[in-house]
Parts: structure tokens; sequence; C-alpha cells
């Protein structure tokens, strides 16, 4: 059997990440707010500490809520992967056209 490839590796990391923090009050299928406040503060501390409005976190969580039952489920912790990857490769872009 061959190793999982770069990108397999990836969605693993993902899984794992969203498993590493779903559950810690109860349902290990969703991130509640306290859970995505965790993750948010934790995997992605570098966007979390630059923003100057305290409530756009509460306003993430229920942007992203597409069912509005106060969780986030993988689908929607996805959502918040890709907008953010979208953002970054966005920016990445921009940056380095600008340098051409």
């Amino acid at each position: 059997m061959s190793s999982p490839t770069e990108t397999e590796r990836c969605i693993e990391s993902l899984i794992a990440v969203f498993q590493k923090f779903a559950g810690r009050e109860g349902n290990n299928c969703t991130l509640s707010k306290t859970e995505f406040l965790t993750f948010m503060n934790t995997e992605l501390a570098a966007f979390t500490k630059n923003q100057k409005d305290p409530g756009v976190l509460d306003r993430m969580m229920k942007k992203l809520d597409l069912n509005s039952d106060g969780q986030l489920d993988f689908q929607e912790f996805l959502n918040l992967i890709g907008g953010m990857a979208i953002a970054c490769h966005d920016s990445f872009t921009r940056s380095t056209h600008f340098r051409k």
C-alpha cells in the first residue's frame, strides 16, 4: 500500500483538528461556541489576535452556523477553513502579482 499523498495528509489533519476540539462539551460531531472560540484562539491565533472588533468571532460563528443550531458540524467547519484558505490565496496572489 502506498503512503498517503500530501492532499490526503491535509484532509486527515483537518479531521484530526476538528476532532481535537469537538466534543469537549458533549457532542463529538460538532463544535459548540466555546469549542469554536478555543479552536480559533489556538489554531488561528494570529487571525484572532489581529481582530480589533471583539464581536467578530461571535458573528463568524453565527454566519457559519447554517442550520442555526448553535453548533458547527464538520461541513460548517470546512466552510470556515475554505473561506480562510481563499482569503490567504487571494492575499498571496495579490502580493505575488505586485512583485512582477
